[in-house]
């Protein structure tokens, strides 16, 4: 993963170039490298390692000198995820948030010496996965200690059993999507969980930050998929039992699911996984409006007759996407010649997807094609449902190429019951509008789908300002949380809490709840040393 962005070099798709003038054009993008400068790697500025010789002794004791890492580049690549904020600080030159050092366990054992050696020596862990947490979930805070490392998990990436007649894997938790996904198509298996971040996220991060893939309407979210867990903390290790479901009291399973590597970390786990589909069919649709789009998903949800994967622009999304994209062809003639029978109109984007064996995808295909079309919508065809599958991992490029040019790129998310959704949609929309000065826009799509509401996730764009963009970046946050939760929403539906939302978190679940969850950190963690600063309000 490049330090200063997304994704390895050669990756990035290029953007069109009707895009560009777009962007140009309303936000006042420039050219690449017109944006904030981007220092080199040898340039990032790093505080001086504060690992002391004991401490250094216990963790080569835990793991051996060539898995203790304290060299420039592997602090610089720990020192913070893929949120804006970490990559306006990182292209800056500013290292400030890198751990001491980075020690990678080779098994469950040794991260559980190593948590031992640093609870011992006083010493912060952060686990690290993927690196893709876009809310601060990784920055190598230190807390009260003297020093801080980056747990990186990447050497956990085994299959430890797959089991064909329960449907269930278990494997390691440093395991990234796209060799998980690899690994399990070799049996004719899927476990179905692609959020956007999948090329480069964890098992163990998927589960340690409550993840939702693309396709969680017929997949589910992570924790859905979590059959048993194994968790070491500093007080000792934690092992759920590997069974479809258990009344042996509340289940400790949740409480380790979302933790957010605050109490210990996630090991390996036991996987509900499934037969891989035989077929899948994506589309893409026009709505008349958000709203109109939106009554249509609710009534598929609430009918038990969702698509795997229901996803809904509003206006503004859907001209930008539609610009950005640049497919061309089919998609952009039967949008002309919507809005020409309309007479104009704001027509807003669905996309839709069924997975599974053919005879099923048939079936369900046929009757989601009669429902849409009763609901309101015209078709645009699988080549726009194709197109969007292809390009369904690129938005953090994008970000990356468009924060090149001087744009701000950031995402809310949250989520709520289908009677709230209306009033949390226009008041965050309004409240992020009011946060931006002059030039911005802000978009807004439905991504996930429950019988009881949905999902919506918000993006702002709006050129960067030179000298204040923490700021203006800190401004959006508190606008659009504050809204949020005035208007009966979650501060979080799949990002997580990490540090950036940990001040509203007493606000959703209360002072109560809260401390709950200090109490079950003071029993697992007593020196406090496991990601402090994330999670749990301060």
């Amino acid at each position: 993963m490049r330090w200063w962005g997304w994704g390895e070099d050669g990756e990035a798709p290029a953007l069109p170039a009707a895009a560009r003038a777009l962007i140009a054009d309303e936000l006042g993008a420039r050219e690449p490298a017109g944006g904030p400068p981007r220092v080199g790697l040898a340039e990032v500025r790093l505080p001086a390692g504060a690992l002391g010789a004991s401490q250094r002794r216990a963790l080569v004791a835990a793991v051996g000198a060539e898995h203790v890492l304290e060299d420039h580049g592997s602090r610089v690549a720990h020192a913070g995820g893929k949120g804006y904020a970490d990559l306006v600080r990182l292209r800056a030159g500013d290292g400030s948030r890198a751990p001491d050092a980075v020690v990678a366990p080779g098994s469950g054992t040794e991260a559980a010496s190593v948590l031992a050696a640093c609870a011992a020596e006083g010493v912060a862990v952060v686990p690290f996965g993927g690196g893709t947490s876009v809310v601060g979930g990784v920055d190598a805070l230190r807390g009260a200690h003297s020093a801080v490392i980056a747990l990186d998990l990447t050497r956990l990436d085994r299959v430890l059993d797959l089991d064909r007649q329960s449907l269930t894997a278990t494997v390691e938790a440093g395991m990234l999507g796209p060799h998980l996904e690899r690994l399990l198509g070799t049996a004719g298996l899927t476990l179905g969980h692609f959020p956007q971040s999948f090329q480069y996220s964890s098992v163990g991060g998927w589960i340690a930050t409550r993840s939702a893939g693309q396709a969680s309407a017929g997949y589910g979210r992570i924790e859905n998929l979590v059959e048993a867990l194994r968790f070491e903390a500093p007080a000792g290790a934690l092992a759920t039992r590997a069974v479809p479901a258990s009344a042996a009291g509340p289940p400790l399973r949740e409480l380790l699911v979302g933790s957010e590597g605050t109490l210990g970390v996630v090991t390996a786990a036991t996987l509900r996984v499934r037969v891989a589909p035989g077929a899948h069919r994506y589309a893409g649709w026009l709505f008349g409006s958000f709203e109109e789009g939106r009554e249509a998903l609710r009534s598929f949800a609430q009918a038990d007759a969702a698509p795997d994967l229901a996803r809904l622009s509003d206006a503004e999304e859907t001209r930008l996407s539609l610009a950005l994209s640049a497919t061309g062809g089919r998609v952009e003639r039967v949008v002309r010649r919507y809005l020409r029978a309309r007479a104009g109109g704001a027509p807003c984007l669905a996309i839709t997807g069924i997975e599974g064996g053919l005879d099923e995808v048939a079936r369900r295909r046929s009757a989601l094609a009669e429902a849409m079309r009763s609901a309101g919508a015209v078709g645009l065809g699988e080549g726009a449902g194709r197109a969007w599958l292809r390009e369904r991992f690129a938005a953090p490029y994008l970000r990356d190429e468009l924060l090149d040019r001087g744009v701000l790129v950031e995402t809310f998310e949250t989520a709520a019951g289908w009677e709230a959704l209306d009033g949390l949609y226009h008041a965050v929309r309004d409240a992020l509008t009011g946060a931006l000065p002059g030039r911005g826009t802000v978009t807004c799509h439905v991504s996930h789908v429950y019988r009881s509401g949905a999902s919506l996730y918000f993006t702002v764009l709006a050129p960067v300002q030179a000298g204040s963009e923490l700021e203006r970046w800190a401004a959006l946050k508190r606008a659009a949380l504050d809204a949020i939760l005035a208007s009966g929403g979650t501060i979080t539906h799949h990002h997580a809490v990490g540090r950036d939302h940990s001040p509203w978190l007493a606000e959703e679940i209360g002072e109560l709840g809260v401390e709950v969850l200090r109490a079950a950190k003071q029993r697992l963690d007593p020196a406090a040393i496991m990601n402090p600063g994330k999670l749990l309000p301060a």
